[in-house]
């Protein structure tokens, strides 16, 4: 299984190729071709198709893809489905030709998918890297959505910075001149949105008891800083774990965040449909756009699904490749998903693409 490396969104609007004239001369040159022997010719291009689908609920090689310690989980019906891309990198022009005439595969530039100065192994790297954030990110926003906070915790103090003396390893940073601090990206928006020199209020708990102190930002790499170093943390009473191989990129996001919610809660998200999707999330549980939307819809309607989750970024691009009675359900964010799955759940309409 894999998601190709680093397919961009704009992918699916360059695989519209107009076919219309391309299908008489390639059928001339098809014959030329033949005749001098250049199909098995290696081109500069990549084969895109639909890739596996994987249900996030089930099993893969015998283990749970989403895998919880600590607490009972629920069992669901039906299937939450992501959905991948499959790339052939090595591609003859014989391949090419077939691909042309594919309405599952697409033909694009190869420097689209393995951008120039970068090896396959190097991209396919930062992809496993990306693959891995979107479990993290997915983790975050679904516990969140479940009432686990996030803590942004000082974890070291730089000594003579703007915060030594007033905050200590441990502390929880709780507002910024009154701002709640829900996330650490909002710790460093709401630092950085004054410039240094700025007489800051920082609100902390510290062994439990809420504190409040005042922090002149300082200036470093031309940014505003208050000079701590921070991690952030969900406590939960429970382990989590997604154990998923051969896939890369960051794409699977929405899918891994829903699979949580519906094992950790009684209800079933998925009201016994096969429901597929796909979409990047960020730790706010916002659901961003991905590449190769037309193959994953191939790949989704191959899988029996049922209606499918698009980012709303992708509509566009999604209702021009829309498969049969494959409903196109836009969401532009975690809520929005659980809102469009309760409304199928009760027989209603979903916001549609």
């Amino acid at each position: 299984m894999v998601e190709p490396p680093g397919v961009p969104p704009a992918v699916g609007t360059l695989c519209r190729m107009r076919r219309r004239g391309l299908t008489v001369l390639l059928g001339a040159l098809l014959t030329t071709l033949l005749s001098i022997g250049v199909l098995g010719t290696p081109i500069p291009y990549v084969v895109l198709g639909p890739g596996p689908t994987v249900n996030t609920l089930g099993e893969e090689d015998g283990r749970d893809v989403i895998q919880v310690t600590g607490r009972e989980t629920s069992r669901s019906a039906g299937q939450l489905r992501l959905t991948t891309v499959g790339v052939q990198p090595g591609v003859r022009l014989r391949s090419a030709i077939q691909g042309w005439f594919s309405d599952e595969e697409a033909v694009v530039p190869r420097e689209l998918v393995y951008p120039p100065g970068e090896t396959q192994e190097e991209v396919e790297q930062r992809n496993a890297e990306d693959f891995q954030v979107s479990q993290t990110s997915a983790e975050t926003a679904a516990l969140r959505e479940l009432g686990y906070e996030v803590q942004v915790v000082v974890k070291a103090v730089v000594p003579d910075g703007p915060s030594a003396g007033v905050l200590r390893p441990g502390d929880v940073i709780t507002s910024v001149d009154g701002e709640p601090v829900p996330l650490a990206s909002r710790l460093t928006e709401l630092v950085r949105a004054k410039p240094a020199g700025t007489a800051l209020r920082i609100g902390y708990t510290r062994d439990g008891r809420a504190e409040t102190a005042t922090v002149t930002s300082g200036e470093q790499d031309g940014r505003p800083r208050i000079g701590i170093e921070i991690e952030q943390r969900q406590p939960h009473p429970f382990t989590l774990t997604i154990d998923l191989e051969d896939i890369g990129g960051p794409s699977a996001g929405l899918m891994f965040a829903l699979g949580i919610v519906d094992k950790l809660t009684p209800e079933d998200l998925t009201g016994g449909q096969i429901i597929a999707g796909t979409g990047t999330i960020d730790d706010t549980g916002r659901v961003g756009p991905i590449g190769g939307i037309p193959q994953k819809l191939v790949g989704a309607k191959q899988a029996g699904a049922t209606a499918f989750l698009v980012p709303a970024a992708n509509c566009a691009e999604a209702v021009r490749n829309a498969q049969p009675d494959l409903p196109l359900l836009r969401v532009g964010s975690l809520d929005e998903a659980l809102t469009a799955l309760e409304t199928l759940r009760a027989g209603g309409t979903p916001t549609r693409c």
